[in-house]
This record gives C-alpha cells, structure tokens and sequence, in this order.
C-alpha cells in the first residue's frame, strides 16, 4: 500500500541510502573516512575524496573463482573493520521487494583467496552473512535457520532448527515485520564473536493467502504467502540468545503475550552481556525500550513512551547501525527520537534511562537522523522548519542547548539527502529541485564546500530554469479551514483566459508525502508524452495525515480516518483550487493514483463524484479490511472495536455514488495489495450496473514491472484513457 514512486530520481535517492542490497548498503568509507570504495568494471576502486583521485584496490581477476573463467558479479561488498577480509553479495533474489538472498563469497586480502560461504547450502538460497567481529567466523540464514561458518575450514554449523514447524522463522522476518516495520536482518553477533542475538518469529497462526499462477504452465500454481490480515494476530515474536560453541538458546523473558506485542528493534547494547530491545504494543499506542540479561533472561524497561495515535518506529541511523538509538559519550547515553512534545525531536537519554532531556527544540520536526560527530558533540539531521515540502541538513550541539544551524547553503533549495562519513568531515549530498536534475556531489563539513565545485550543486543551479519552469507552488484553506500546500504544473504556453483539464495526483495515506520540491515534481511517469505540452495542469496536494514535517497534529489527524479526513481534505482542496483559478475547467477533473493513491482515487470518484469525472487507479486497496495488521491497525485501530473506520474509508462501500469514468489496473501476483481487492471491488460495481474499464495483469506484483512491454502497455493504456475521457487543451 506505500507509494510507488520508482522514477530515475528516486532511484539515484536509493542507491544512496541503499535500500536493495545486502551487505553494507550504503557509502563504502575507509577507516579514515576521507575516500570510500566502489565497484568499477568488475573492480574494486578506492576514490580519494581530498585529491579526487581513483586508485585500484583489487583487480577483477581476483574475482574469478578457482576452476571457473568468469568474475563474481558484484552485487554488494562490504571490508571486514580491520580490512584483511572482503564479503561479496552475488547472484541476489528478490524476497517480496528487495533482493536479499543471494550467494556469499570472502576474499582473504592477504593470501588472495577466494571461498565461498555455504558451498553445501542450495544456490542463492544465504541471507545477511556478517564476519563475526573477531574475524574467524561467518554466520547467515538460509531457509529461515541461522548457520555458522568457519572460515578457515570451512565447516558448516546449523545453529537454529524449525522442528519440523516450516512457519518457524529465524534470523529473518515475515512478509508484514519485512514491510511495516523495516526488518530484514534478523540476527546480531555480539562483541566477543561468542553469541548471536537473533528474532524468532512463530507464523504458525498466520493464515497463507494464495495466489493463483495461471500463465506459466498448463496447470495452475497456488502460490502461499504468509500475509496477517486486519484483526488477525501478528506472529508470535521472541527474541534469543544463543551461545555459537554451544549450540544453546537461552530466550529473554521480554513481558507480554508474544501474539500481542511487536519488537522492532534490537541491538547489543554495548557490551556481550546485555541486549537492548524496543516493544510496541498490538496498536501500537505504547513503545518500551528495555535491557536483556543475556544470562539471566531477565528484561528491564527503561523508558517508555504511549500516544493516543500510534508510536513511530524510528528509521535506521547510518548503515552499519539499524537501531532506533545513536549511544553516545562511551555508552553512557543514547539519542532517541520521539514525537511527544508534538514535534518529531531529539532527545538524549542516559543509559538507565533516569535522565531525558531535549536535544531539539523548536516548532519544527526533524525529518531524518543522521549521525553523531563524537568529536565535536554535534548531531546531523535533515529538517525543514519553514517549507514542508523541501530537505535540508542541520546540526545541533548535544550538549550545549541551542538553536539547529543550517548547514545546507541557502541558495540550494529544494530536497537535500546526505551519507555522512563517521568521522563527520565529509558527505556524499545529493540535490534536486522542480527545476534541477538530481546532482551528486561530494562536500566538506561543516562549511559543505564542494570538493569539486565546477561539477558541484552550485554549477547546476540555473536560475533562469526556474523562470522558465512551469511549475507553481499552492497554498489554500479548505472549508473546514484546514491550510494545505502543493503544487502546479501549467501547460506549455499558458494562456489564463482559457479553461484546462486538470489532474490531480494522489497518495493521501501515512506512508508517502506528494507535494515535494524535487524533480519528480509535475511529471507523470505513467503519461506517454509530455501533459504540459498536451494542455493538461497537473497538480498534487498533501492534506492532514500525509507524513509531511507539520507536527504530530497534522500527521495523526488520520487516526482511524484513512479514507474519511484525507479523501475530504483533497476533495476541499480540489473545490478551493477551482474556485481560486478560473483556468481550471471544472467539467474536466480527473484523478489518479497508485497503491495507496489508488484507494484514494477510488474514494474520491465515489464519494465526490460531482467535482471528479475521471479516474485511474493501480493496485487500489479496495477493502481495507485485507490489507495486512502492522499498517492498517497502526492507523485505524484493531477491529472488531474498530470496525465502523474500516467500513467507512473503504471505497468497495461508496460504489454506489459513482457516475464518473473509472480505469482500474491491478496485477494478480500482487503480494502486497492483494488482487482479491479488484474482484471485490468488481462484484460491487456489477451490483449497482456501474460500468468501468479494468484491466489486469497476469503474475505482475505490486510495482506491475514485471514481463517484456508491461510497463510499456500500462503507460500506453493510461495515457489513451486519460485523452478519451478528460480531453487535453485549453478552450
């Protein structure tokens, strides 16, 4: 149901965070910090961020296998700390959305040797492989259970066993943990090299929803996904701690019925004697931070925080750390983010969780964290106090209360990501605006001096693209006084005393903000051709509920009013725009959306389909109650209590005022909106004689990418749709 925006800015965004591979996803910095390594031609290349020079490191053919002729195809690498070791991520496989299983290789950097892990294992059949810190042994999952590796013999050791139970999982995740909580890597090794801290998650009670290959052979194929629909129990969580010589688990007694909780973080906290855990609640309402005994079992709270909404489960810091926490000053404290003074801040937590002060202050959300600079006492973020709809990098003294400075220069507006080196001298900026192409550049902290400014930011900032854009920013009040801020693209020689079709862009839902100023702003990467020069105004809006850095208020106004408060906060938004601009034909309103926009597009034609005409809507949820527990009862509560939102913000139960024109596109291997949505939603437009045109796609998932010309034909089909029914150019 998260948006699906797979545009070319957003894919260099990606490649930069690092979302889609396994291991070390992110910047390969040095130890120093002042060059990192990437992959180039099959070769390992070391770029020296000072003199801007590239120097070899391991050449391709150190890649070749013994007995084979070609290289490994480096999907991923990572050095071990001390840089005598190299683990290679090769021949990767999706799981659900990323490619997280794959096949392990190590190269020894000083005797040249190449070994593969898990040689006896099935092919691209290992998961998150990590060196233990000493050096000696590898460890990673295949087939939901844990192994050890020798890397000196070579010597395979099963740590964790299912027992004859398959919907065991170990030192992994289910499909909802996977999707809604951000977990991959399911198991941590502990400082001494001794122990593995590692998940186990119970599926047992989870129903398999099957989906049904028709298209590659004679006889159909029933593929089974373990999916926990609303009101259904999430998989019994635990967390254990087991000791690699021994072979033994001893679990930690975390309180709480395990069918009823959810732990989405977990790290060793700083030692090999004590874990340190994050607990949510079934609603997610209340978030506790607790240490394990590793020895004893025994858990202890020390901290908690409750909303009336829902908690947030934190993002990542940096690559190498996936916790919700950043510890600082030798262990003795930890930074934590929490809305609970309304705002998304800072705060800085002592160990025993005794002390808690502010780190942030102000009206203001911090939007990403970062990295802590140990040397200076500063901590990084991304913020945007005075526009929700751009990013820019901050820093704010952790000891010394003050107000945030802006690193980002000020003329570079628009949405700024950073990887920062953990020394905090350099960063890897990336930079892109309504007008700009995305640029990558390399800079200095804190004075973000381009390393190479003649190719920098600065060098592509053209003012005179920004005159010449047709892109418009929006603000307006709703009728129920609601101020909602967005964007407008104006057709190709604009004249305001004609009247234009419009279409409006929509995602509305928690997981996904549209009105930003990047580049993706204004293009329609499912219109064939250009809308602008075709006459169409496009425009896009965010209303209460969209994750936009405006306060909890705004954020959690949808609380158990997905469908209700933001399809009525786009529909006012629409009404006002009308009213504002007298060159938006109001006889030529369509809408669009894709997963969670298609739900909203679905909502907005039945429920106001006196302001839009048309519409066209991919991988809709259609019924909310199919969509999976984690996402849904965070946002709307757990039914049955909860049931009258479910009913109201589904589109399936407003088919009736429907009169408009309606594409709907779905594809039937769609593991995340599942494609009993479209027929759902069919049987309900057959019951009212409502006449639509729908399409589906044969085994094509959520993205619908998959198969020679899909994506070809869906843009095709989109665009002709669109033309024959809210006809392009003024008049």
């Amino acid at each position: 149901m998260k948006a699906n925006f797979l545009g070319l800015f957003v894919f260099l965004i990606f490649c930069q965070l690092g979302v889609y591979a396994q291991p070390g996803s992110g910047t390969k910095w040095t130890p120093e910090g002042d060059a990192y390594y990437l992959e180039n031609e099959g070769s390992i290349v070391k770029f020296d961020l000072k003199t801007q020079e590239y120097t070899p490191v391991i050449t391709v053919d150190k890649f070749i296998p013994k007995g084979q002729t070609e290289p490994l195809e480096l999907k991923n690498f990572v050095f071990t700390p001390d840089q005598k070791q190299l683990l290679i991520f090769t021949n990767s496989k999706k799981v659900w959305r990323y490619e997280t299983r794959g096949d392990y290789w190590i190269l020894n950097l000083q005797s040249n040797e190449l070994k593969q892990l898990g040689k006896s294992l099935p092919e691209a059949t290992l998961m998150f492989a990590k060196i233990s810190p000493d050096g000696q042994k590898a460890a990673y999952v295949s087939h939901r259970n844990i192994y050890v590796e020798d890397i000196a013999s070579g010597k395979i050791k099963q740590l964790t066993k299912t027992d004859g139970k398959p919907k065991l999982i170990n030192g992994t995740f289910d499909w909802a943990y996977e999707e809604e909580l951000s977990c991959y890597d399911g198991f941590r090794w502990s400082p001494d090299s001794k122990k593995i801290a590692y998940w186990q998650l119970d599926a047992s009670g989870i129903k398999d929803f099957n989906m049904i290959n028709n298209t590659d052979d004679i006889y159909s194929k029933v593929i089974p996904i373990e999916y926990p629909k609303v009101g259904e129990d999430p998989s019994a969580c635990r967390i254990g701690v087991m000791d690699v010589k021994k072979g033994k688990t001893k679990w930690m007694n975390i309180p709480g019925d395990s069918k009823q909780h959810y732990i989405p973080r977990m790290e060793w906290a700083g030692s090999s004697d004590e874990i340190m855990v994050q607990q949510l609640d079934r609603k997610q309402q209340v978030s506790k931070i607790m240490y394990a005994n590793v020895k004893t079992g025994e858990a202890k709270t020390i901290f908690e925080e409750t909303d009336d909404a829902w908690v947030d489960v934190r993002t990542i810091w940096h690559d190498d750390n996936p916790a919700g926490w950043e510890w600082i000053n030798d262990g003795r404290e930890f930074l934590w983010v929490s809305e609970k003074d309304g705002w998304n801040h800072l705060y800085k937590i002592s160990r025993d969780g005794q002390h808690v002060s502010l780190v942030t202050d102000g009206e203001y959300d911090i939007v990403d964290p970062l990295m802590y600079d140990e040397n200076t006492d500063y901590v990084y973020f991304t913020a945007s106090p005075d526009n929700a709809m751009q990013r820019y990098l901050y820093r704010v003294s952790v000891g010394t209360k003050g107000k945030a400075e802006r690193i980002t220069p000020m003329n570079q507006e628009g949405t700024n990501s950073y990887e920062l080196s953990a020394n905090g001298k350099f960063a890897s900026h990336l930079f892109h605006n309504h007008y700009t192409y995305p640029v990558r550049e390399w800079v200095t902290l804190p004075d973000h001096k381009a390393l190479d400014e003649a190719n920098g930011v600065n060098s592509k900032i053209d003012p005179a693209k920004k005159a010449a854009s047709n892109i418009r920013f929006v603000e307006i009040e709703t009728a129920s006084g609601v101020n909602i801020e967005g964007w407008m693209a104006l057709p190709t020689n604009f004249d305001p005393t004609k009247k234009y079709p419009t279409v409006f862009y929509v995602y509305a839902e928690p997981a996904s903000q549209t009105a930003l100023d990047n580049y993706a702003t204004g293009k329609n990467r499912q219109y064939i051709g250009s809308m602008a020069d075709d006459g169409y105004i496009y425009i896009s809006v965010d209303g209460r509920g969209s994750p936009a850095p405006k306060g909890s208020a705004w954020r959690k106004a949808i609380y158990k009013n997905i469908g209700i408060i933001n399809i009525k906060d786009q529909a006012e938004a629409a009404q006002e725009l009308m009213k504002k601009y007298d060159f938006i034909d109001s006889e030529r309103i369509a809408v669009h959306g894709w997963s969670g926009g298609g739900s909203t597009t679905l909502n907005l034609l039945f429920k106001y389909p006196d302001i839009y005409q048309t519409g066209i809507a991919v991988a809709a949820v259609g019924n909310q109650l199919t969509y999976d527990n984690i996402y849904q009862e965070r946002y709307m509560g757990v039914p049955p209590e909860d049931l009258a939102g479910f009913v109201e913000g589904s589109p399936i139960n407003h088919v009736q005022g429907f009169k408009g024109n309606l594409l709907y596109i779905h594809g039937s291997g769609d593991d995340n909106v599942h494609y009993q949505n479209a027929e759902m939603l069919i049987n309900e437009m057959v019951k009212y004689n409502k006449q639509f045109q729908f399409f589906e796609y044969p085994n094509r998932t959520h993205g619908i990418r998959e198969g020679e010309g899909t994506t070809l034909h869906l843009n095709t089909m989109f665009t002709k749709f669109l033309k024959e029914n809210c006809p392009p150019g003024g008049k």
